[in-house]
């Protein structure tokens, strides 16, 4: 998925999900004492969130200790925001980042450029679900489907779908419908891009707590990009997008591995999210028999 740690706040300040903390003001005051000593930068943010979270004092006290003890405060919580959502996130898995706003607005806006009245999306290493639940609630009725490797990651992703759409346990392509071959109008994945020699520099809170096999992406970070891309003609429709986020260094040879599987191949980019996508299309047309 992408090669940074999880956020370090969950809700801006102006955010319709933050919530107030119904604390004593002394006892925020000792939460975000103990948080700052743990070396929380958003110490206030964090304070807030967790105490809004917690039923008991005591257990205010268990999440600000495993705050410290260096997890990521979305699986301190148990959730993450992402595109307005409240997005579920057990301990373990995958924690999405904002700059993946980026990619549900691309896909969304290729999506909404359609003939089809309702698209057929699916999302590829999907963790948490949280691109396809994006994808769901800004286009509406679509036929969704989403696929992970990871047990703890397709529990999660399907309370976070829920009846919006169909959320299958295997590798890439593997577990989805044979009748998906041919018919998908936009292909969401996020699949894993760090090179593995670079998995040791990553940030604990993705090194230590999230599943690895959702960050390695080979000996040059490219590896699962090359898997989902040479099936991908075989499962986009004439004219289907494949969209991959990947990091602003990777792009010319994510792009290359599109033009190699048969896709056409365009690179956007985000500045304000610092956020890099990969959108590879299919040849328009019949196929050949």
């Amino acid at each position: 998925m992408v090669d940074s740690s999880p956020s370090v706040s969950l809700l801006s300040p102006h955010s319709p999900l933050a919530a107030s903390s119904s604390s004593s003001p002394s006892g925020f005051a000792r939460t975000v004492s103990a948080l700052r000593a743990a070396g929380c930068v958003f110490a206030e943010d964090e304070a807030r969130l967790i105490l809004s979270a917690a039923r008991t004092t005591a257990e205010a006290e268990e999440m600000v200790a495993r705050r410290a003890a260096g997890l990521p405060l979305e699986h301190v919580v148990g959730w993450a925001e992402f595109c307005g959502l409240r997005i579920a996130v057990d301990a373990g898995v995958f924690v999405p980042r904002r700059r993946t706003e980026f990619l549900v607005g691309q896909a969304a806006a290729l999506a909404l450029t359609l003939a089809s009245p309702r698209a057929v999306v699916v999302d590829l290493c999907c963790g948490s679900g949280a691109v396809g639940a994006a994808l769901a609630t800004v286009l509406g009725d679509i036929e969704l489907h989403a696929a992970d490797i990871d047990p703890a990651a397709v529990r999660c992703a399907r309370r976070n779908i829920g009846a919006d759409g169909t959320v299958h346990e295997g590798d890439l392509y593997e577990p989805l419908p044979r009748e998906l071959r041919g018919r998908i109008d936009v292909l969401v994945a996020n699949a894993p891009y760090v090179p593995t020699e670079a998995i040791a520099l990553l940030p604990g809170e993705a090194r230590d707590h999230e599943a690895r096999v959702a960050l390695d992406g080979g000996s040059d970070g490219l590896d699962v990009q090359r898997r989902v891309a040479a099936a991908a003609v075989d499962w986009l429709a004439p004219g289907g997008h494949l969209l991959v986020e990947t990091s602003e260094r990777q792009a010319g040879r994510t792009a290359g591995v599109f033009t190699a599987a048969g896709l056409s191949a365009q690179v956007v980019v985000c500045d304000d999210l610092d956020a890099t996508v990969v959108v590879g299309t299919a040849p328009p047309g019949p196929r050949p028999v």
